[in-house]
């Protein structure tokens, strides 16, 4: 009896040792697993639930950059963002009368459905973006960055000149620094389908987590006496003919509610055609936006139009850079959706030393907001007097640990 005791006691021990050994080696294989799945994401898809919410953005153009036209450069230069721990990127789509990738609404409307830089054919560079972005655990928001504005001698100004709207002395011809730039009028129905259409096409047709519009989406308020504005404002006014003075408080009111309508319109085709496709704005401080520009973005926030706001405030002045952050309309947004600071980083002709940018981004994090983004890439680190290498080691001392994008949508909170 006791020989048969020890042998049962014997076999249970050796039963339990090799479950316990099989256990031990499924647990091995599935941290073996987890861990080679994480070491394959970028850096910044390894972020915890418990990692701070910060937007670090920057706007990719193809105006004074060459970033956009060559695939191995683009894919390099969002590697390098990863590494230096920003999180998202504006890359323009909409330039110059032209569409940055291949699109059938711009081809049966201006006639080319491709920009014809020679870097941008044969490619989709905003699927490139997408793609490579996305891998890297970068957000990818289209920036919509010529919104109504095109070049006086484009294809689309040529083919379609109906379609502009004018000064009150009849010219059509609005100068932007050294060029002369014509302006689509966004009161005509044909005009607002037209850019409806190339919004829709980018929403539909690519996996982005949103798109951006900026002051170009209104309109400058010297213009918008053609004949069909003019005659428009005449019939919802008695007769009366709009002021001749562009700033009549009136004639602002009455076009800006306007673009209103139009935004509220855009804002619900973008959220029937992909509901988590958010909708993003970059204007200038509201005085200016809406008296300049036409675009009301306070009442578009407070219509429940905007999901991020990234509001341009490109001061030298330290003082008048801190004070654009302090106004109640800024304050009134910030408290419910992400309120992020565009920051100018530097220009063709225009460096911006890197002491400045970090003290900017200082006051922006001294008052809680959601992050910044800076305009732009080029100027980040090539645009400089500083040395890139001095340029990369100050970014990736100001941002030392990942981000996540503070994503309205998936429950950011203020």
């Amino acid at each position: 009896m006791q020989v048969f005791v020890k042998w049962c006691a014997e076999s249970l021990i050796a039963k339990i040792f090799l479950i316990k050994k099989q256990i031990f080696f499924a647990v091995m294989l599935v941290l073996s697993c987890v861990a080679t799945v994480m070491l394959s994401l970028p850096l910044n898809a390894q972020i915890t639930p418990n990692t701070p919410s910060e937007l670090r953005g920057v706007w990719l153009t193809n105006i004074d950059s060459d970033v956009l036209f060559e695939r191995d450069r683009l894919k390099q230069s969002l590697q390098r963002l990863d590494e230096l721990n920003f999180n998202t990127v504006y890359p323009a789509v909409w330039n110059w009368g032209y569409t940055l990738y291949p699109s059938k609404v711009a081809a049966k409307v201006i006639g080319r459905s491709l920009d014809p830089t020679p870097g941008l054919q044969g490619r989709d560079m905003l699927k490139e973006i997408v793609t490579e972005g996305h891998k890297q655990g970068l957000t990818v928001i289209p920036w919509f960055e010529f919104g109504f504005m095109a070049p006086a001698d484009s294809l689309l100004a040529k083919n379609r000149p109906q379609w502009l709207t004018n000064l009150s002395n009849g010219s059509r011809i609005v100068k932007e620094g050294i060029h002369d730039r014509v302006w689509l009028n966004p009161f005509r129905p044909e005009v607002q389908q037209f850019i409806q259409d190339l919004i829709l096409e980018i929403v539909r047709n690519y996996d982005i987590d949103g798109i951006q519009f900026d002051d170009h989406f209104g309109l400058p308020s010297e213009l918008g006496y053609d004949a069909y504005t003019v005659a428009l404002y005449k019939k919802e006014h008695r007769g009366q003919a709009p002021s001749t003075n562009p700033s009549d408080s009136e004639w602002v009111r009455w076009r800006a509610s306007k673009i209103t309508n139009f935004m509220q319109r855009v804002f619900k085709a973008i959220k029937a055609t992909k509901r988590n496709c958010l909708v993003s704005v970059a204007p200038n401080p509201q005085r200016f936006s809406y008296q300049y520009s036409l675009a009301d973005w306070q009442k578009w926030e407070r219509m429940g139009l905007i999901e991020e706001l990234v509001l341009q405030i490109y001061r030298d002045d330290l003082n008048v850079f801190v004070q654009e952050l302090e106004y109640p309309e800024v304050k009134a947004a910030k408290a419910h959706i992400p309120v992020s600071i565009g920051i100018l980083s530097g220009l063709k002709n225009r460096s911006v030393p890197m002491q400045q940018i970090q003290t900017q981004v200082q006051k922006v994090r001294d008052r809680n907001f959601a992050g910044v983004s800076f305009f732009f890439y080029e100027s980040l680190w090539n645009l400089s007097q500083e040395t890139l290498s001095q340029r990369q080691a100050a970014f990736r001392q100001t941002f030392a640990q990942p981000a996540k994008y503070p994503n309205l949508i998936t429950g950011w909170k203020p």
